[in-house]
């Protein structure tokens, strides 16, 4: 699996190419419908969960998405289907392979740590671990104005500054009217301005997508969604994606690797998440941590080792540098299969009914819809 044209890594630079940054790329076509030169302005919103595949489901509870899902096009994530790597991906417009987040949680090389990238803040340095400039920062350079609407949670963070570094950070308090924030910040001045909506994944983990706590938040993504609408100005372009689906898990679908022997033996770190496990092994024991994984999981998901993960190229080119991040041995689920560590993550993520992180359809396939005044 690799990442063609018309994936979420070209969101950014065909947003920058709507205002003419010198170098961004046009490949989502987005001048063919709207017309650069009637643009000083883009908005992109990133509705975290919104897969292409839930918007059917969404229909009953967002009017606004579900009449413009007709419109939409097709994008397929990142891999893994996952927010910190997505995000990033998003930001760099580069494959994980290159940007080195290559997951919810890896292995620093060389130490015995898994960093959390939700949790991350400033170890290992950012700039190191992340190492690509940004589409904020060719913005920035290119004189064009870049600023990013997000909770007030997420300042210093490890990831905020992987993903959104070059950009102008404007706080939202947990009280404050998020989609009124987002407007103002559009009309303020020419530019690009992100915004990012949690509620629609969070749900899905917590309830299940499809539950009535689901549509709840989708119902609120879509009255946020219609305001900025309502209120676009005539000279910006409101750019609506997603960093990946989702499905649920059902409780018999569920292994969990540290109450079954045959799958801990021989492992020494476990990375990753439920969908896409990173074992790094003993020395010497990948090829039988391999052959016992393929055994147990047999029909629930594709074990690889890491060279030949790297070489399906579901992770787009790999930098060198980050390889060892990969684990030694690569557990991708296959069906709706998720593998829980109980052991070496908090209780609460064995508790979850909605997961993503995979290769289906469901978890890659990401919409992009397009207003403009």
């Amino acid at each position: 699996m690799s990442l063609a044209p018309g994936s979420i890594c070209d969101v950014l630079p065909s947003a920058a190419a709507l205002l003419g940054v010198p170098g961004a790329v046009d490949t989502l076509a987005l001048t063919n419908g709207i017309g650069s030169d009637e643009i000083d302005r883009v908005l992109v919103v990133l509705v975290d969960g919104m897969g292409w595949h839930l918007l059917p489901a969404l229909a009953e509870s967002a009017p606004l998405l579900a009449a413009a899902s007709g419109s939409a096009t097709q994008l397929v994530s990142a891999f893994p289907s996952t927010t910190p790597t997505n995000l990033v991906s998003l930001a760099t417009g580069a494959q994980p392979g290159e940007h080195g987040i290559l997951g919810f949680t890896l292995n620093v090389p060389g130490t015995d740590r898994v960093i959390n990238h939700i949790r991350w803040r400033d170890d290992p340095p950012p700039a190191a671990w992340q190492p690509l400039p940004t589409w904020f920062e060719r913005l920035k350079d290119a004189g064009v104005s870049a600023r990013v609407v997000l909770p007030a949670a997420f300042a210093g963070s490890g990831l905020t500054e992987a993903a959104y570094r070059g950009a102008e950070f404007h706080p939202a308090e947990p009280t404050a009217d998020y989609a009124r924030l987002v407007a103002d910040e559009l009309r303020a001045a020419p530019g690009l301005v992100f915004g990012y909506l949690a509620d629609l994944d969070t749900a899905a983990h917590l309830f299940g997508i499809g539950s009535p706590r689901w549509h709840t938040a989708a119902a609120a993504v879509d009255a946020f969604l219609t305001r900025l609408v309502e209120t676009l100005p005539k000279n910006a372009a409101l750019l609506v994606t997603a960093d990946h689906g989702g499905l649920n898990v059902p409780p018999d679908a569920r292994v969990d690797l540290d109450t079954d022997p045959r799958l801990g033996e021989g492992v020494r770190l476990v990375a990753g998440e439920p969908r896409v496990r990173y074992l790094h092994t003993e020395p010497g024991a990948a090829d039988e941590v391999q052959a016992k994984w393929t055994e147990v999981l047999d029909g629930r998901a594709a074990v690889y080792k890491r060279e030949q993960a790297v070489a399906t190229g579901m992770f787009g080119p790999v930098d060198p540098r980050h390889l060892a991040r990969i684990g030694d041995v690569v557990v991708v689920c296959t069906s709706d299969a998720a593998v829980l560590a109980t052991a070496h993550e908090p209780p609460e993520s064995a508790r979850l009914i909605g997961f993503h992180g995979a290769a289906s359809a469901a978890e890659m396939a990401i919409p992009l819809l397009v207003w403009h005044g």
